[in-house]
């Protein structure tokens, strides 16, 4: 069997494991492989390969570490307008209890809605931050 051959099914055993796991930099460790079996097809020695595969996979998984430290994390799905709908939303206040909790009727149904911390609670329009579980953190207009 030849050297390209081990590299490449090396591969194609780091894509399935991938797909399998879900681990994105095993696909870095999967271009580190095709590069060492690159090599190979150049004719280098199986050190020149060996010294290729882990300064391509290896460089790479830093590569992607770094780029995905320095992107800003998402929101919770609790607050994330792209997966929860109701972010963003506007509901009316009429009057807040003692305990910092109200009710509302928004979409048709009784809600309890929380204040956002630091907000002191006061009636009127607010605007819905977070939803957790059946209670809407909120923000006053």
């Amino acid at each position: 069997m030849a050297e390209s051959t081990i590299w490449w099914l090396l591969a194609g055993g780091a894509i399935v494991a991938e797909l399998l796991t879900g681990t994105f930099y095993l696909l870095m460790l999967a271009l580190g492989f095709a590069a060492a079996a690159l090599a190979a097809y150049a004719g280098s020695s199986m050190v020149v390969q060996t010294l290729i595969a882990s300064a391509v996979g290896g460089g790479a998984v830093v590569l992607w570490n770094r780029i995905r430290s320095k992107r800003p994390r998402s929101l919770p799905a609790s607050a994330n307008p792209d997966v929860n709908l109701d972010i963003g939303e506007t509901v009316q206040v009429e009057a807040w209890r003692p305990d910092g909790t109200a009710q509302v009727n928004y979409r048709g149904a009784n809600w309890t809605v929380l204040h956002r911390p630091g907000n002191p609670p006061s009636p009127g329009p607010h605007r819905v931050v977070e939803v957790t579980g059946n209670r809407l953190l909120v923000e006053k207009l």
